[in-house]
C-alpha cells in the first residue's frame, strides 16, 4: 500500500502472519491471528479468542493502543454501506456495559460485507 493509498484511508486485507508478528508480545500461547485488517495505520485483527482493533498514534505511528474484545461481549454490530457518492462503509460494534458503539471506516476498496461476515462468524 504507497503513501497515496494511506491518505486517502484505503483499508486493505493483510495477511494472518503479518498481522501476528506485529502482535507477538500481545498473543497468548494458544493465539493465533485469522483475518486482520489494515485502515490507513490502524489494525483490525480477529484472532480466534478475540478481536483487537491497534489504534498507532502521533507522527510516527510508535505509540499505540491495543483494544481486546472478546468475542463473547460483543452484544451486536451494523453495518452502513458506501453508495455512489459516499466512498466509505461503517461497521459500528456494542460491547456489552458500554452505550456507544466502537465505530470504524472502511473504505469502498475493501468488501465490508466479507469484513461483517468474518465477525459475525465469531460472534454468532
Amino acid at each position: 500500500m504507497g503513501i497515496f493509498d494511506g491518505m486517502m484511508g484505503n483499508a486493505s486485507e493483510i495477511s494472518a502472519g503479518d498481522a501476528e508478528k506485529e502482535l507477538t508480545e500481545l498473543l497468548t500461547s494458544s493465539e493465533k491471528v485469522e483475518h486482520a485488517y489494515k485502515l490507513i495505520r490502524d489494525l483490525f485483527v480477529f484472532t480466534n479468542k478475540r478481536l483487537i482493533l491497534v489504534d498507532k498514534q502521533g507522527v510516527t505511528g510508535k505509540k499505540m493502543e491495543y483494544h481486546s474484545i472478546p468475542y463473547k461481549s460483543i452484544t451486536h454490530f451494523s453495518v452502513e454501506t458506501a453508495e455512489t457518492f459516499d466512498l466509505e462503509a461503517e461497521l459500528k460494534i456494542w460491547v456489552s456495559g458500554n452505550s456507544v458503539p466502537i465505530q470504524k471506516t472502511f473504505n469502498k476498496q475493501l468488501n465490508i460485507y466479507h469484513v461483517q461476515s468474518v465477525l459475525a462468524s465469531y460472534v454468532c
